[in-house]
């Protein structure tokens, strides 16, 4: 059922800057975490394949290091990522204080850990005579990489849905990185929908606040039917 343009008017009327506000955050939240997490998996899948199919020294260590950064605290991530890109850092002479770039790194950290680790498992419960099926027929390792990947489509469907939840619902990094900056006219430079709903929350807004919160809801939603639709699109184990 649509609204009518009467019946959404009231809606915003407590709105500081009505849907200009709205498509700005959504842009800005969408850019941040959808760059962020393209990136991680860009990262993710090789370390994944790597750990699960190579014996090297220290690969316990590193498994373990994937796994605590799963839960790594978000709030240190900031403050590690801010110290990075501030005029003391090593990324300092990149001005990317209080940028969405500043953001996606943080997102960046925290999305990777958990994308990694949900891969690895996937990779890993996949059946080695897949794997031996595929070298027997000539297959290079790019080429046994890609079958794994395609047998394990599903569950790195799953690690990138849940590296993207992780990303989109961030609070404290990207607030501490990110500074929840909007222009005078409201669009925004670094206000996210999490920033923006703890704001308009504080504020006493609560009607904005749940709207910004029920699309952020919707996204989160939409991102998971797309992840099963593309898990049933074939056979598999994970299809």
């Amino acid at each position: 059922m649509s609204l009518e343009p009467a019946t959404v008017a009231p809606l915003l009327a407590e709105f500081p800057f009505e849907w200009n506000y709205i498509r700005s955050i959504v842009r800005v939240s969408l850019y941040v975490s959808i760059t962020a997490v393209a990136l991680s998996t860009a990262f993710s899948l090789p370390v994944a394949l790597l750990v699960g199919f190579r014996e090297f020294p220290g690969k316990t260590l590193l498994a373990s290091i994937i796994n605590t950064g799963m839960g790594f605290p978000s709030v240190v991530v900031g403050l590690v990522v801010l110290f990075t890109v501030s005029n003391e850092g090593p990324l300092g002479s990149w001005d990317l204080v209080f940028t969405p770039e500043a953001m996606i790194l943080s997102q960046f950290v925290l999305a990777a850990p958990v994308i990694t680790g949900v891969s690895l498992a996937a990779v890993s419960s996949v059946e080695q005579n897949v794997r031996d099926a595929a070298y027997a027929m000539g297959g290079t390792r790019f080429d046994v990489a890609l079958v794994t990947i395609k047998e394990a489509r599903y569950g790195i469907a799953t690690a990138v849905l849940a590296g993207f939840g992780r990303a989109i619902s961030e609070v404290g990094s990207v607030l501490i990185v990110g500074g929840n900056i909007a222009n005078a006219d409201g669009t925004s430079v670094t206000r996210t929908l999490t920033t923006a709903i703890q704001l308009e929350a504080r504020q006493g807004r609560f009607r904005t606040a749940m709207i910004l919160g029920a699309i952020l809801v919707a996204l989160v939603l939409l991102v998971n039917a797309l992840v099963v639709r593309l898990g049933n699109g074939g056979g598999g184990r994970y299809g």
